[in-house]
């Protein structure tokens, strides 16, 4: 998530992969100003074509369309966990969304720093402060205003892979614990099998001084959320081919979607 002592270079990496996409549009926002925050973070990084730069892609348009439906169906606060360099509060900046970005002090610190040197106004955003390894992120988000009796949609997009699994579960549970009847969480989960949680990603990675540090077999990634009172949503269009192919797609990918819900208690042994 983070290189000692400075702000997250993968998120700065994330930052230039986002400037060659077409992303999801909307009738409210400065999709400019996302650009141009962007563009300042990216600076001269160059990143190429190739399976992570088409990985990222699918993975933005996924949760660029989470952020635009949920706005569309009145959710009216959105967090976003590990926020980076994240730039939706600026492209999906609507009337009566409060956003909440929760991230490590040193990458945000930077952020700030960008947006006041690009003069853009992010009054609509409380910056919370967290280290997801000893931080209680519940308290924190509380603290800055989130009201933990409405509805709020939690995003952790590229997050998990770079926290252990403990680290990760306490974290979902924190957010579970603020999120009222109706919130979602939209997450990108490090599962076997796929890209996102290839070798060569993660030497990459590692290379960069963010090594990943967890990674699930589906039914392991499914349970955690389950355990922290997260559970994955049904399957919409069951009956239109495109929408279920799609909808598997994404679920191999560990791009999943869950509801607010009861904990799953652990089965017993023997069980």
């Amino acid at each position: 998530m983070i290189a000692e002592g400075g702000p997250s270079l993968t998120a700065q990496r994330v930052a230039a992969h986002r400037l060659g996409y077409d992303r999801i549009p909307a009738p409210y926002g400065d999709p400019a100003a996302d650009d141009a925050l962007a563009a300042e973070v990216a600076g001269d990084i160059q990143v190429p074509d190739g399976r992570m730069h088409e990985y990222l892609a699918v993975r933005t348009a996924f949760f660029d369309r989470i952020v635009v439906s949920a706005i569309d169906r009145g959710t009216g606060q959105i967090v976003i966990g590990g926020a980076g360099y994240d730039g939706r509060a600026l492209r999906y900046a609507a009337p009566g969304v409060r956003w909440f970005e929760v991230d490590h002090p040193a990458t945000q610190r930077d952020k700030l720093a960008k947006l006041r040197q690009l003069g853009l106004d992010a009054g609509h955003v409380r910056f919370v402060a967290v280290d997801f390894t000893q931080d209680p992120a519940d308290e924190r988000l509380t603290g800055a205003g989130l009201d933990a009796s409405a509805p709020t949609l939690f995003l952790l997009e590229g997050v998990a892979v770079y926290l252990e699994a403990a680290v990760l579960e306490a974290l979902l549970g924190q957010f579970r614990d603020v999120a009222a009847p109706g919130s979602r969480l939209a997450i990108s989960m490090p599962v076997t099998g796929t890209f996102r949680a290839g070798s060569r990603f993660r030497a990459a990675v590692a290379g960069l001084g963010e090594p990943a540090l967890s990674r699930f077999e589906p039914s392991e990634a499914e349970g955690l959320l389950a355990r922290t009172g997260w559970h994955l949503a049904a399957r919409t269009g069951q009956d239109d081919e495109p929408a279920a192919a799609r909808h598997e797609r994404l679920r191999v990918a560990g791009l999943l979607t869950a509801q607010a819900g009861p904990r799953e208690l652990p089965a017993l042994p023997g069980r």
